[in-house]
């Protein structure tokens, strides 16, 4: 009776051990657009204790001499620019699909949080370690997390969600649905005016799908 408790026991370890192996910590996910919205956690906004420095961005995570803003404009360029010395870009051609601009040169474009770093921490991130704070303000990871856009844009959108601002009409759908995506990934809520208003602009988005993977 003995060895077979301890088999049953070992059984029930390896069991426990495969599954382990089999089942990522983090899977990826795929809902429709309005599910994805609607699994959303709805809470009040809250702007206490607010500071942009409380996340610190534009590391050089890699240390391979280009900061993550360098690597969002190298990812995102539609004509690739000259890298000299310590990543310095030169020439190159970028397309700002929130205003359908085609920009010549790094210097117009500003690299976008799509959930910008205050509405992070209305939504959840006040209560975030600063490591984690961190990452997410270098989201490499999804590249719809920092978007190279038109100055003018980024300056237009601010710290505004989707109620308040939104793109062209053209790439409306695209926007919920990154926005969406990019909450779900770092596990932020909405509020409910938010939550109204993506929920109406989905409810013109048929048969868009979000996939997105928690970040850890």
């Amino acid at each position: 009776m003995k060895t077979t408790a301890i088999r049953l026991s070992l059984a029930g370890v390896l069991a426990a051990t495969a599954l382990a192996v089999t089942t990522p910590a983090h899977a990826q996910e795929t809902l429709p657009l309005q599910t994805a919205v609607a699994a959303l956690p709805v809470a009040d906004e809250d702007r206490t204790g607010y500071d942009r420095d409380l996340f610190r961005h534009w590391i050089d995570a890699d240390r391979d001499g280009c900061s993550t803003r360098a690597e969002v404009l190298l990812e995102e360029a539609t004509t690739t620019p000259s890298v000299t010395g310590r990543c310095t870009l030169d020439g190159g051609e970028w397309y700002s699909w929130y205003d359908d601009v085609y920009v010549a040169g790094p210097r117009g474009l500003d690299i976008d949080h799509l959930v910008p770093l205050a509405e992070a921490w209305d939504s959840g991130a006040s209560n975030w370690t600063a490591e984690r704070r961190e990452r997410y303000a270098n989201d490499l990871g999804d590249e719809r997390a920092l978007v190279a856009v038109t100055a003018r844009s980024n300056r237009q959108k601010a710290d505004q969600d989707p109620a308040e601002w939104l793109p062209g009409d053209a790439v409306v759908c695209r926007y919920v649905a990154d926005w969406t995506a990019v909450k779900h990934r770092w596990a932020l809520s909405v509020d409910p005016v938010e939550q109204q208003m993506l929920t109406d602009l989905a409810a013109g988005c048929p048969d868009v799908p979000v996939t997105f993977t928690p970040a850890d």
